[in-house]
């Protein structure tokens, strides 16, 4: 039976990381919600340009045109095995609607990992990213800064802090997405599939968590 893993946690704790490290480790394909937007709406899909034209005139894209683009990237051959879900459902209904999917696919959500950490720790681990202008490398004020202040290692050039990296920003939106999250949280609970996994460690204390829970 394929294995598939739904993977939560606010910005500012390392899903990304982790989501990565989890897919080389266990060879899951990671199937991000936010990715596989960019890549139908850059493709001009079918369901990209149907989402487009929601977002064009400031709509929310629909349940069931995410749905769409989601089981699409469940049916494609790197999936068979399940898959690593990041950043898809966001909601109860989501979450109904992804079971119902994935058992077309002979599986179930099997284990759902919610990453957490303080406030405190999420805000100065988001907020202090700054983004390469000409090829956005990523760089850290604290956990990973450039050799010269404000300078690319790579290219030279000029290093800047996205609105949405900055302070009063991260705080609003790790606080926007712990509101919209709590009840999926408690459905996955209720399910028994919740695992919470204190975000606050290294990179590599989490992954250990992570794996050691996927184990049992």
């Amino acid at each position: 039976m394929a294995t598939f893993i739904v993977l939560l946690g606010p910005p500012g704790v390392g899903k990304g990381t982790q989501a990565e490290i989890l897919a080389d480790t266990t060879k899951l394909a990671h199937v991000s919600s936010g990715d596989l937007f960019r890549e139908n709406l850059k493709n001009q899909t079918d369901l990209g340009k149907l989402a487009k034209s929601f977002m064009d005139k400031g709509e929310l894209v629909p349940d069931d045109v995410t749905i769409s683009m989601i089981r699409e990237r469940l049916s494609r051959p790197d999936c068979e095995a399940g898959a690593i879900l990041d950043g898809f459902p966001r909601t109860p209904a989501q979450a109904d609607a992804l079971e119902k999917m994935l058992a077309e696919f002979q599986g179930r959500v099997d284990y759902v990992p919610f990453i957490n950490a303080a406030e405190a720790i999420l805000v100065e681990r988001a907020s202090g990213r700054w983004t390469c202008r000409a090829q956005g490398h990523i760089y850290h004020q604290k956990f990973g800064p450039p050799k010269r202040t404000n300078i690319c290692d790579v290219d030279g050039s000029e290093l800047y802090q996205r609105d949405d990296d900055k302070v009063e920003t991260v705080s609003k939106r790790i606080k926007v997405y712990l509101e919209q999250t709590m009840p999926l949280v408690e459905y996955y609970r209720q399910k028994g599939v919740l695992v919470g996994i204190d975000g606050s460690q290294t990179v590599e204390q989490v992954t250990e968590k992570l794996l050691s829970a996927l184990k049992k």
